[in-house]
Parts: structure tokens; C-alpha cells; sequence
């Protein structure tokens, strides 16, 4: 497992500088220029002005030079500073990764925990009422999408019955306890987790279906072993691998999957801070976001493949 571990670390090494490349060359080739961000239209500035403060982000430099030095300051953890409000875009990715670590983590916790039982629940039981009930709720779960959830979940618990907070992360008329943020944790989180209740179940489900028709459970059955013995040794373990699958794609989620859903509930995640960077051509924040994501995604699937050995013991990567 550790020399699969080192071997992928290392296969990562010149994905990272391929995703530099192109995080860099998709900037280059946006139309617009930087120091654009930095005139107003309502003034005329010099050509001399102009060049310096060309100068001054070193838009001057030649492209080669300008991915050398971005790439220098990474390895040193400089992702550089906002346009906006001269921030550090590390310490404003850090602030609010945490927030959407927080919210989609907990939604994803959810999602497992409720949905994978679920779907070997009415795998077992193929066109039962639960069946036909609960593959119903998924369709409904992964069709709707998170802005129409958001609204109505808004509008019923925070509005209406008054249980829930309407936005933000924890209150701001008195220092927050661990139960005002789980309080104000509780609404958008739920709404979120509906989604991923629904697309665990529906493949779990799918899963569990494929592994009870197989020869090993049948065998198992013939040998008079209990129903609850062959369910959770026999198919459980063996239909779960496809569900790993799925939860592992949805890691990448955690960095900017919760757009909707934060913006609505004003949760200050990586969602509404990379509509924020997109609306404002805040090239630098940009970047450094993109780059971020693509970390994620990697670490994801690395931490996927490893959880394979883990589930299944036929796997030894070794």
C-alpha cells in the first residue's frame, strides 16, 4: 500500500506541472488584459502610465518568464495577492475552503450515511412498495436542482415555521456557540445532502441488485446460511465498490459544488468566492482557485483507489 501510495505521489508530480501549464495558458489566452482591471473608462491614461503599470505586475516580462516566476512563488506558498482588496489569495482560499469543507463535507456524511443503507434496503427488495417509494424520492432528489430546493426549504423552515436561521454561517449579535453554528449548519447542509441521498441510493441499489443474482450468493444461500449473514458478508462488501467510486468523484465537489446552494443560504464557501472572482476578472484569485481544484481532484482520486484496498480485500496494490 505505502509503494502505491509513493508511486501515485509521484505520477502526481507531472500532472501538476501539466495543470500549471494550462491554469497559466488559459489566462494568457483570455481575451482582455490585466491591467484593464485597473482602468477606469471614465479617465484617459497615457501610454506612459500605461506602461508602468504594465511594469509593475511584470506584464512587461516575456510569457515563459511570467509562468517561471508564478510557479516560484507557489512552491514558496505565494498564490499572490486580490485585485479587489490587495488580500493574500491563500489566506482568503484557506478562510473559505473551510467553510465549504464544512457544509459539503457534512452533506456528503449525510449522503452516505442515510443513502448507501437505504439502497441496500430496497435492493432487497425489488419492486416492493419501499421500491417503487424511494426510487421515486431519488428521481425527485437528482432531478431538482439546488436553487429550487434552497428556495422552498428557505422559505418553509427559515420564513415561515421559523426554525432554522434564513443565511450566514453563525450569528452576529453575540459570540456563536458550537450549537448557533450547528444551527445555522443544519438547513443548507440537509438541502445539499438530498442530492447526494439520492445518487448513493440509486447506485447502491443498482449495485446490490447486480451482486444478489451472482453465484457466491446463491451458493451461500444453498449452504443454509442466514439472510442477515449473506447480505452484510456476502453482498454488501461486494457491492459497495461501485458506490466508492461514485462518493470519490464527488470529492471534488467540496471546493466549488455548492455554488447555488451557498449563495442562497449566504454561506461564505468557495462557491459564491469564485462567482465573486469571476464576475470581477480577479485574475490572480482565479488562478490560485483553479489550481486549488485541481489538487482536489487528484488527492481524490487518490484517496479513492485507496479506499478499494480498504473495502475489499481481494485488492492489494502491492
Amino acid at each position: 500500500m505505502l509503494k502505491y501510495l509513493l508511486r501515485r505521489l509521484l505520477l502526481t508530480v507531472p500532472v501538476l506541472i501539466a495543470i500549471t501549464f494550462i491554469v497559466f495558458g488559459l489566462t494568457e489566452l483570455a481575451p482582455g488584459d490585466v491591467a484593464d482591471y485597473f482602468i477606469s473608462p471614465e479617465l484617459q491614461m497615457s501610454p506612459e502610465a500605461l506602461a508602468a503599470l504594465r511594469a509593475r505586475f511584470g506584464l512587461d516580462q516575456p510569457v515563459l518568464v511570467r509562468y517561471v516566476n508564478w510557479v516560484g512563488n507557489i512552491l514558496q506558498g505565494d498564490l499572490g495577492y486580490r485585485f479587489t482588496d490587495g488580500q493574500p489569495v491563500g489566506d482568503v482560499i484557506a478562510r473559505r475552503l473551510s467553510a465549504s469543507l464544512t457544509l459539503i463535507g457534512v452533506a456528503m456524511l449525510i449522503g452516505v450515511v442515510v443513502g448507501v443503507p437505504l439502497g441496500v434496503f430496497i435492493g432487497l427488495r425489488q419492486y416492493s412498495f419501499w421500491d417503487f417509494s424511494l426510487t421515486g424520492f431519488s428521481f425527485l432528489g437528482i432531478s431538482m436542482p439546488a436553487f429550487v430546493t434552497g428556495i422552498i426549504a428557505l422559505f418553509i423552515f427559515s420564513i415561515q415555521l421559523r426554525w432554522f436561521p434564513s443565511g450566514g454561517i453563525r450569528p452576529v449579535d453575540r459570540v456563536p456557540t458550537l450549537l448557533d453554528s450547528l444551527h445555522h449548519l443544519m438547513l443548507p447542509s440537509l438541502v445539499l445532502s438530498l442530492n447526494y441521498i439520492a445518487t448513493y441510493m440509486r447506485y447502491t441499489r443498482f449495485s446490490i441488485l447486480e451482486v444478489i443474482h451472482s453465484d457466491y450468493v446463491r451458493t451461500a444461500r444453498a449452504k443454509g446460511l442466514g439472510e442477515r449473514w449473506v447480505t452484510w458478508r456476502h453482498t454488501v462488501p461486494n457491492a459497495i465498490l461501485p458506490v466508492v467510486t461514485v462518493v470519490g468523484l464527488s470529492i471534488p465537489n467540496l471546493v466549488v459544488g455548492a455554488v447555488f446552494t451557498e449563495t442562497i443560504f449566504s454561506w461564505p464557501g468557495m462557491g459564491t468566492l469564485y462567482l465573486e472572482a469571476v464576475s470581477g476578472r480577479d485574475i490572480p484569485l482565479l488562478m490560485g482557485m483553479n489550481l486549488v481544484i485541481a489538487l482536489v481532484v487528484l488527492l481524490g482520486n487518490i484517496l479513492t483507489d485507496l479506499t478499494y484496498a480498504v473495502v475489499d480485500p481481494r485488492i492489494r496494490y502491492d
